[in-house]
C-alpha cells in the first residue's frame, strides 16, 4: 500500500491486474445496461430478474476478487511490517461484505 502526495492510502495495481477488474467491470456495465433496456422495452418480470440476478452475481465475484488480493497483497503487507490493526480493517471488511 502506498500513500499519495495527501497521505491518502492507494493501491497500485498491475496492468494485467487492472485489465482483469476494468472487464468484469464493462460485463456488469453492460448487464445493468441490458436490464435498462428490458425495463424500457416493457420486457417481463421473470426475465429482467434473471438478468438482474446474473449482474448481482457478476458484482458478488468482482468483490470477492476484490477482497481476496486485498487480504494477499495489502493485509500482509501491513501486518509484516507490524501493523496488527490491519486485522481490525479486514474484520470490518468482512461486516460489510456480507
Amino acid at each position: 500500500m502506498e500513500k499519495d502526495c495527501c497521505g491518502n492510502r492507494k493501491k497500485v495495481r498491475s496492468e494485467e491486474e487492472k485489465k482483469a477488474i476494468i472487464t468484469r467491470l464493462n460485463r456488469i456495465t453492460g448487464q445493468l445496461s441490458g436490464v435498462k433496456k428490458m425495463i424500457e422495452e416493457d420486457r417481463y418480470c421473470e426475465d429482467v430478474l434473471i438478468q438482474l440476478s446474473a449482474a448481482d452475481k457478476s458484482i458478488k465475484s468482482l468483490a470477492a476478487y476484490m477482497l481476496e488480493n486485498h487480504m494477499r497483497s495489502c493485509l500482509v503487507e501491513q501486518v509484516q511490517g507490524g501493523n496488527t490493526g490491519a486485522v481490525d480493517e479486514i474484520i470490518d471488511l468482512f461486516r460489510r461484505y456480507q
